[in-house]
C-alpha cells in the first residue's frame, strides 16, 4: 500500500536538502560508465570502449560545465543551486569527487585491463618492453611517418610560451645545450592527425599461444619522445613528461545583437578551435615540481585545476581498439530488424541507402491503416524514418515536407533526400539548428547545401533551441489533402540511430498534423500560437501541461482512487517538476523514474519521497528515449517525445510530445517501461543519500538486461527468433 503523509504542510519543499546537485549528479552517472569497464561481466573490447566513454563524457564537461562554474566564480556570481551550493562550492566538490574516480579509472587500466589485453594476444607496449628489431622498426617509422608533421617548440626570451590547443596531448621537454650547458625548455604537440597507437607489422609482433597476436603496438607519444633526438641535433635530452589541457569550449553567441545567425556562430566557432581559458591540466605524475609549476603558470592554472595521472593520459583515445576484428571479445552483433508491419514494403538490408517500394504497398498505406510506433535501433532507422523521408522525396502525390533538424550524420541520406524533394519541385522546409552544441560546424555545412538545392532553411527562434524531433508530410491523394507526421524522441541520424534508444510515431492523424502545420508556422514565421489540438509544445504549454497531468494524479488519490506515474527520459532537474513530485509522493502516488543521466530528486525521503523510485540503465545501447505514463483512475494516457523534465526543456527550447492514442501502441509502450523497470544487469537504484547501488539477480534468478530482452522481442516480432 502507498504510504501517505498527512502532515504535508508542515514539510518546505524547497528545502535544499531535498534536493541533489546537478554537476554531481552528473559525475554519478559517468560513474556508472566507468563501472561498466570495470565489469568482469562486459566483453573486454566493449570495457575498453565504456573506458572512453568515460574519459570523452569528462572532457565535455570540463569544456562546458566546469568552464561555467569557473566563468560565474570569475565574474562574482554567487547565485545559490536549489541544493544550497555556490559556483566555487560545486567546484570544490567536484574536484574532490573526481581524483579518486580517476585515479581508480587509471588503475584499473593499468593493472587490469593491459593484462587481460595481453591475455587475448592484444598487446600496447611500452618503449622499454620492445627488442632491438621493434625499436629499429619504430625508428624507421618515426623517419618516415612521424617527424615530418611535428614542430618543436622552444620556450626563452625570443620565444614565447606557445599556445596550447585544446584536448592536445604534449611533451614538456628539457634538453641541455652540449656546448654551453644551459637547460631550455620545449613543447611538443603529439599529432592527433596521426592514430595514437602505432602498431608493430605481423611479423613484429608478439607471439600469442605460438602464432602473432591479434595486434602489437606502443602509444604514439611514446614514439616521439624516443626519438626526440631528430627533433633537437647538438642538444642531450635531459628529460620529458607527457601532459594534456582542456580549454572552455562553449559558444558565446548574442542572438538578440546578431544581423546573421550563422555568420555569428562561424566567428564563435573559429574562437572554438583556439579554444578559451583553460580549465584543466592532466599532466604525469612523473613531473618534477619545477616543471608542473612552469606550466600552471603559463596557464593560469591553481592546484584545483591539475589532475595528475600514473599511467597513460587521453584514454578516449582507447575507443581505436574497437576496430580490431575480434567479434568474440565484443557484445554479440546486433542488425536492427524491419518492423514487422513494413515487411512487404521492404526486405532491404539495414544499411541500404535506397530501399525499394513493393508495388502491392507503400509506405503511407501502412500509415493510413493505423499508427506505427517504431523503436530504434531494436527496429530499423533506414527501413522506418529514413525510409518515410526518402519515399517522400520520391513521391509524385508529396507536396511538401517540412522537418527540424538537431543533429545527422556527415553523410546523411535524409539530407540527401530533403535536396532531392527540392529538385524535385516539392515545397521543402528544414529549421536547421545551428546552436546544437559540438555540432555547429557540421549544421551550417547542412545549412548551405540546403539552400543551394532549394530548401527553405529556417534557423529557429532567438533565444531558444529547436530540440524537437519532427517531420511533417503534405500529400495530395484522392479526395483530400492528407498529412502524415514523424514525432520522435530522437536526432535524424542514421549512425546514431545504431547505438541510441528512442522512439518514434508515425501517424497521419488529422489533429496531429494540423498541430505540426501549426508548430512549423510558428518556427518559421511570425506566430504566437498558443493552443494545440494535441500536442504538447515547449515552450507554449508542456511545463503546465505535464504539471497538470502530475496534478491529477494527485487528486485521483485524495478521492481514494490509485496513483500511479512512470516516467523514462534522459535528465530530471526542474525544482518546480520536482515540488510537484514530491506533492504526488505525499498523497500516495506510486512514482517509478527511469533516468539515465542527471537525476536532482531525492528518492525514499520519509515524509516526501517514499513513494518514488529511481533507476538508472547504463548498457550497450545509451538510454535516449522518454515516456510518460499516467494511469488517471484507469483512463491510461502515455506520451512520447524529446524533452526531459529540465528548465532548458520546458523553458528554453522548442521540444514536442505526443500522447499515443492507438491503445495497442500504449500497451507496446507500457511493456516496454514494464522491462526496463524489471532489469537486473545494467539497472542501478538511486538511494537517498545520492549513490547508485548495482542491482544483481538473486542466488536463483536469472539475470534480465532490458536492453537484451528488447531485441529479443524485436526478433519474435520480425518472426527471426
Amino acid at each position: 500500500m502507498p504510504k501517505v503523509n498527512k502532515a504535508v504542510s508542515k514539510v518546505d519543499l524547497k528545502d535544499p536538502n531535498y534536493f541533489f546537485n546537478r554537476e554531481l549528479s552528473w559525475l554519478e552517472f559517468n560513474n556508472r560508465v566507468l563501472q561498466e569497464a570495470l565489469d568482469t561481466r562486459t566483453p573486454l573490447l566493449e570495457r575498453l570502449k565504456f573506458m572512453a566513454i568515460f574519459s570523452a563524457n569528462l572532457d565535455e564537461y570540463f569544456m562546458v560545465r566546469v568552464a561555467a562554474l569557473r566563468q560565474q566564480v570569475e565574474a562574482g556570481v554567487n547565485r545559490l543551486t536549489p541544493d544550497g551550493r555556490s559556483p566555487q562550492d560545486q567546484l570544490n566538490d567536484i574536484s574532490a569527487h573526481l581524483r579518486p574516480v580517476v585515479k581508480e579509472q587509471h588503475r584499473h587500466f593499468e593493472q587490469a585491463l593491459r593484462p587481460q589485453m595481453a591475455s587475448k594476444g592484444i598487446y600496447l607496449l611500452d618503449y622499454m618492453d620492445l627488442n632491438q628489431e621493434q625499436r629499429l622498426y619504430i625508428q624507421h617509422y618515426f623517419e618516415d611517418q612521424i617527424f615530418p608533421v611535428l614542430t618543436p617548440l622552444a620556450v626563452d626570451p625570443g620565444h614565447p610560451f606557445p599556445y596550447i590547443s585544446n584536448r592536445s596531448l604534449n611533451l614538456a621537454v628539457v634538453v641541455k645545450d652540449s656546448e654551453t650547458q644551459e637547460e631550455h625548455f620545449a613543447r611538443v604537440k603529439v599529432p592527433n592527425v596521426l592514430p595514437r597507437f602505432v602498431p608493430l607489422p605481423p611479423e613484429l609482433r608478439l607471439q600469442h599461444k605460438d602464432r602473432p597476436s591479434a595486434w602489437t603496438g606502443i602509444p604514439l607519444e611514446q614514439v616521439i619522445a624516443h626519438n626526440l633526438e631528430f627533433l633537437f641535433p647538438g642538444m642531450d635530452i635531459q628529460e620529458y613528461h607527457p601532459f594534456r589541457i582542456t580549454r572552455n569550449a562553449d559558444l558565446e553567441v548574442e542572438e538578440d545583437e546578431a544581423d546573421d545567425l550563422m555568420l555569428a556562430i562561424e566567428q564563435e566557432l573559429r574562437k572554438r578551435r583556439m579554444g578559451g581559458s583553460v580549465v584543466r591540466m592532466e599532466i604525469h605524475t612523473a613531473i618534477p615540481d619545477h616543471l608542473r609549476a612552469t606550466l600552471m603558470q603559463e596557464m593560469e592554472l591553481g592546484d584545483s585545476d591539475v589532475y595528475d595521472i600514473d599511467g597513460l593520459l587521453s584514454l578516449s583515445d582507447l575507443m581505436s581498439f574497437m576496430d580490431l576484428p575480434l567479434p568474440q571479445l565484443k557484445d554479440e552483433a546486433w542488425t536492427p530488424v524491419v518492423h514487422p508491419r513494413l515487411r512487404r514494403v521492404t526486405d532491404k538490408p539495414e544499411d541500404s541507402a535506397s530501399l525499394e517500394i513493393d508495388d502491392k504497398e507503400d509506405f503511407f498505406s501502412v500509415i493510413r491503416r493505423r499508427d506505427l510506433m517504431v523503436h530504434h535501433p531494436y527496429y530499423s532507422f533506414p527501413a522506418t524514418v529514413q525510409r518515410f523521408i526518402t519515399h517522400a522525396a520520391q513521391d509524385p502525390e508529396v507536396l511538401a515536407i517540412k522537418m527540424t533538424l538537431y543533429r545527422t550524420s556527415g553523410d546523411s541520406p535524409i539530407v540527401n533526400a530533403l535536396i532531392a524533394a527540392a529538385e524535385n519541385g516539392k515545397q521543402v522546409a528544414v529549421l536547421v539548428e545551428l546552436k546544437a552544441r559540438f555540432d555547429e560546424e557540421n549544421n551550417i555545412n547542412w545549412a548551405r547545401k540546403l539552400e543551394k538545392s532549394g530548401v527553405h532553411v529556417v534557423y529557429g527562434l532567438v533565444g531558444l533551441k529547436t530540440h524537437t524531433k519532427v517531420v511533417l508530410v503534405v500529400r495530395r491523394e484522392e479526395d483530400c489533402i492528407r498529412r502524415y507526421v514523424h514525432i520522435g524522441t530522437g536526432n535524424y541520424n542514421p549512425k546514431t540511430a545504431r547505438i541510441y534508444t528512442d522512439l518514434g510515431l508515425l501517424s497521419c492523424r488529422e489533429d496531429l498534423g494540423a498541430d505540426l502545420t501549426d508548430l512549423f508556422n510558428y518556427l518559421t514565421g511570425y506566430s504566437r500560437q498558443q493552443s494545440y489540438r494535441k500536442l504538447l509544445v515547449a515552450p507554449v504549454n508542456l511545463r503546465d501541461r505535464m504539471l497538470a497531468l502530475i496534478r491529477r494524479e494527485i487528486e485521483h488519490c485524495r478521492n481514494g482512487a490509485h496513483g500511479r506515474i512512470v516516467a523514462k527520459m534522459n535528465a530530471l532537474v526542474d525544482p518546480e517538476v520536482i515540488t510537484t513530485l514530491y506533492k504526488a509522493s505525499q498523497a500516495g502516488v506510486q512514482i517509478d523514474l527511469i533516468i539515465r543521466g542527471i537525476c536532482c530528486l531525492r528518492p525514499g525521503v520519509k515524509g516526501v519521497s517514499e513513494n518514488i523510485r529511481v533507476v538508472s540503465i547504463v548498457g550497450r545501447f545509451l538510454e535516449h528515449s522518454r515516456v510518460f505514463y499516467f494511469h488517471n483512475n484507469g483512463q491510461e494516457e502515455v506520451y512520447i517525445g524529446s524533452a526531459d523534465w529540465m528548465p532548458r526543456n520546458l523553458d528554453r527550447r522548442v521540444e514536442a510530445i505526443t500522447p499515443i492514442e492507438d491503445p495497442d501502441i500504449a500497451k507496446d509502450l507500457q511493456e516496454i517501461l514494464g522491462v526496463m523497470l524489471a532489469d537486473n544487469r545494467q539497472a542501478w537504484d538511486l538511494q537517498s543519500d545520492g549513490h547508485y547501488v548495482q542491482r544483481r539477480p538473486s542466488a536463483k534468478g536469472a539475470e534480465q538486461s532490458a536492453q537484451k530482452i528488447l531485441m529479443e522481442m524485436a526478433l519474435q516480432a520480425a518472426g527471426m527468433a
